[in-house]
């Protein structure tokens, strides 16, 4: 059955007694295989796959492209973050002394299912096992360094929670996606402003790289994406999928003074700050 068919199915992945359990969601409790159940607000979340690898897109959503003034996309591009980078429902973003601009972006994760090499377009839903709310957090302090490729900015350990849970039965080419901070809608964009679907991409990307169940696909941000303070709640919430919920806290600085500093030139406060940059330079 396609991951878009109903019925909705969701699968949360928690600990329980240091061993990883799967659960389903009945109300308030998390139910587990054997009978027992938990309290949901109890408990402590893994992200909902184990993946080889995280690949992401650059601009997807038109209105991200609009905010930073990029022609027409003609194609995708993509980059990679490592999968130490990934995070749960709950867990904390760190953002290191030294640096300001922890950004979010709020995204929909499709998750491999089954493996997948040279795939078409129209049976990537077949192959997928569900979607999730993503953040594809980045420390924009260091947009100075890597070439482009990113690393350092979105491949810090924690920088790609994922969850509550993994979801089938729901056609995410319907939804919306919107991030919150401490409450307050800060994002929003339906899935259909995108470029460039998620089939079209899962089947771009499996042309040349084999997927494997449990590898992540990032598919877009929409505008408006912004730096966080220490202490804020950020949440993404995608219709139908559910809402991943994570804190901002400072971790030290690094001990080794080697490498690249974080900067605020021109281009780390273009992207940090988005639009936002460009008012306070006119203004």
């Amino acid at each position: 059955m396609s991951a878009l068919d109903g019925p909705r199915v969701e699968s949360r992945r928690i600990l329980i007694g240091g061993v990883p359990i799967w659960a389903s969601v009945d109300g308030e409790r998390l139910r587990l295989p054997d009978g027992r159940s938990v309290r949901e607000a109890d408990a402590t979340y893994l992200a909902p796959c184990d993946p080889t690898k995280i690949l992401c897109v650059h601009l997807n959503y038109d209105s991200r492209r609009v905010e930073f003034r990029a022609p027409p996309l003609t194609t995708p591009t993509y980059f990679q973050k490592p999968v130490s980078a990934l995070n749960a429902h709950r867990g904390l973003l760190l953002r290191p002394q030294g640096c300001e601009f922890l950004n979010y972006e709020g995204e929909i994760a499709a998750i491999v299912g089954r493996p997948m090499r040279n795939v078409l377009p129209e049976d990537v839903w077949d192959h997928l096992a569900g979607f999730a709310p993503a953040n594809d957090v980045g420390c924009q302090d260091f947009r100075d360094t890597d070439a482009g490729s990113m690393l350092r900015v979105k491949g810090m350990d924690g920088f790609c929670p994922i969850g509550p849970g993994i979801v089938r039965g729901v056609d995410v080419r319907k939804s919306t996606v919107r991030t919150y901070v401490n409450g307050k809608v800060v994002q929003e964009g339906p899935v259909s402003e995108t470029t460039f679907g998620i089939d079209y991409l899962v089947a771009d990307l499996c042309r040349h790289i084999t997927l494997l169940p449990g590898d992540v696909v990032l598919t877009g941000t929409p505008a408006n994406s912004r730096p966080l303070a220490l202490g804020d709640r950020v949440e993404v919430e995608v219709t139908g999928l559910g809402r991943l919920a994570n804190s901002v806290a400072e971790i030290e600085a690094p001990a080794a003074k080697v490498g690249h500093e974080p900067t605020q030139s021109e281009g780390v406060l273009r992207v940090g700050l988005g639009s936002d940059y460009r008012k306070s330079k006119s203004g």
